[in-house]
């Protein structure tokens, strides 16, 4: 119902679920009042919501940045690795559900103002068309009276839960929404002390008002026909904080369900991360248990990903680690007992000397100087091995391989008086360290002249094969028993027939870690009182493209 002051109650004769003018159109009659030049016109630059942005906050000062830094490097310090896994996970959390709820806020928001706007802008071209088209109920002609047409137009427009409507004349409400509708425009005397003072009275315009009551977006539209003397002003107005109200309980929901949800997976997290860093407390824990008399200890492993690969990688290190220490302990251990015995036999010789008599000093003096080369000849063999783990110690290079087994056997001949002959040449090359190789070599050579008599056969030769470059040395010596054939390659081990005073007891480890630096290994075939052979097997992947057929003598 629309009451204007001094008319009777009318009707609204339209459905309740329009919003727009229901009335047929009709012809337009010729009116011979003057309407005014400025007929009713939206004003753009009032269309656009009014308030105060708040500007940027103030950056944190140089004293405080500082203060923060400290303080977050000594909780990253402080914290477990489990805590700041979850907290990190916590922290992408909350910020992704803040940036998306504030987007999602924003957005929301900001269709509900456009649908305001578009409402009330709908509005004024209903309000428009019935100026332009409508007809007047009481003298079935044009409008010719503004306040008419305002109370035409109110009885036509059924305003929305959070909307309300007036119309004014000289600053006083003339007409008034029905009684159904809830708000009640005419009862905040701001807002009709702004309309009346502060709105423009030649333009229309949708702007936001704000009153102690709430916030209005509301459209004015000031209008004056032929007979009026003065404008009359239609204000269609939006309860805009009502229309955010109903977002706002969203959100607050929405915010309190975030909340469940981070403590939701705060709970999990922490349990999944504690699981997830089982096997690297189980490394520190093994860690602090494995000292440098026991590294036997292995850690378990279980699945196949990440820490089970870095699982792996600690227990092959161990490995590694307990391998190298055993063999350092028996280094050791070998070592001391080998210098022990030429280290008594000096001391005791020099302890028991006659020194009157030159005869004794010089026997003892040759004994000394015996045990003393010895000795260095032990020094420099354990330099060697030490030398083979590093970097370096391998440089292999193009070799021609029979011009090498010619250039081997060349330099054995002096060793002792043998019959020197070459069992077979390969000749083709190959990549290896000739420097190295050839100090293996002779090596067996020496070793074969060691346990072989005057006058026998000692062979070197080279073939291609299958399974790679084969070198070896034969000689027709004492051979090697079975049960130390496997051991003979250790350091400082003798087989049956050897003797302290020969050598250091490293020639064969020597040989054999020479070839496993080339990739390579070491075979001995031996039989007691026909000889030995020795092998050493360098692998395919060593060789290069350009090998020919061995040629045998």
């Amino acid at each position: 119902m629309i009451k204007p002051q001094g008319r009777p109650t009318t009707e609204v004769l339209h459905s309740a679920h329009s919003r727009r003018p229901d009335g047929a159109p009709h012809t337009r009659p010729t009116r011979s009042p003057t309407r005014p030049a400025a007929g009713p016109q939206l004003d753009p630059a009032a269309t656009n919501l009014s308030g105060t942005a708040d500007g940027p906050a103030p950056g944190a000062s140089g004293k405080r940045r500082s203060i923060w830094r400290r303080l977050s490097t000594a909780l990253r310090g402080s914290w477990t690795v489990r805590t700041r896994v979850l907290g990190a996970v916590l922290a992408l959390s909350a910020l992704g559900l803040l940036v998306a709820g504030s987007a999602a806020y924003a957005l929301q928001r900001s269709d509900i103002n456009s649908d305001m706007d578009n409402s009330l802008e709908r509005n004024f071209l209903e309000f428009e068309s019935l100026l332009n088209n409508g007809i007047d109920p009481t003298t079935r002609e044009d409008f010719t009276e503004a306040q008419e047409l305002v109370f035409v137009a109110m009885q036509r427009t059924l305003p929305a839960p959070n909307e309300g409507m007036v119309g004014m004349r000289d600053g006083e409400v003339v007409l008034l929404a029905n009684p159904a509708v809830q708000l009640r425009l005419e009862d905040d005397a701001e807002l009709v002390e702004f309309v009346a003072t502060q709105a423009d009275p030649s333009r229309v315009s949708i702007s936001s008002i704000a009153t102690t009551v709430t916030t209005y977006r509301a459209l004015v539209v000031p209008v004056q026909l032929s007979a009026d003397m003065t404008p009359t002003q239609y204000v269609l107005a939006y309860d805009a904080r009502a229309e955010h109200g109903q977002l706002n309980q969203t959100f607050a929901a929405f915010a309190l369900i975030s909340f469940g949800t981070l403590v939701f997976i705060g709970v999990v997290g922490w349990l999944l991360v504690g699981n997830l860093l089982a096997p690297i407390r189980l490394l520190r824990n093994t860690a602090q248990h494995i000292g440098d008399s026991d590294l036997s200890e292995r850690i378990p492993v279980s699945g196949n990903d990440d820490l089970s690969d870095l699982t792996r990688t600690v227990n092959a290190m161990l490995e590694r680690l307990e391998g190298a220490f055993t063999s350092q302990r028996q280094l050791l251990d070998d070592v001391g007992h080998e210098l022990r015995t030429p280290i008594t036999i000096v001391q005791g010789h020099l302890e028991l000397q006659d020194s009157a008599d030159p005869a004794d000093v010089t026997a003892v003096r040759g004994i000394a100087l015996d045990e003393l080369d010895r000795m260095r000849l032990l020094v420099d063999d354990l330099v060697t091995l030490a030398g083979i783990t590093r970097p370096g110690f391998v440089r292999p290079e193009t070799v021609d391989v029979g011009r090498l087994t010619d250039d081997v056997l060349d330099k054995s001949r002096p060793l002792g008086t043998r019959r020197w002959t070459i069992d077979a040449r390969a000749e083709a090359s190959w990549l290896l360290d000739p420097r190295r190789i050839t100090q293996a070599w002779l090596q067996l050579v020496v070793n074969a002249v060691k346990f072989s008599d005057e006058g026998s056969t000692i062979a070197v030769g080279s073939r291609l094969d299958p399974g790679g470059l084969l070198l070896w040395v034969r000689d027709e010596g004492i051979g090697i028993p079975g049960e130390d054939q496997e051991r003979i390659f250790d350091r400082f081990a003798r087989g049956t027939h050897g003797r302290r005073t020969e050598g250091s007891g490293l020639g064969l480890t020597i040989v054999n870690a020479i070839v496993g630096a080339h990739g390579g290994t070491v075979h001995l075939v031996s039989t007691l009182g026909r000889g030995s052979t020795f092998t050493m097997v360098l692998p395919l992947d060593a060789r290069t493209p350009d090998t020919s057929e061995e040629v045998r003598d």
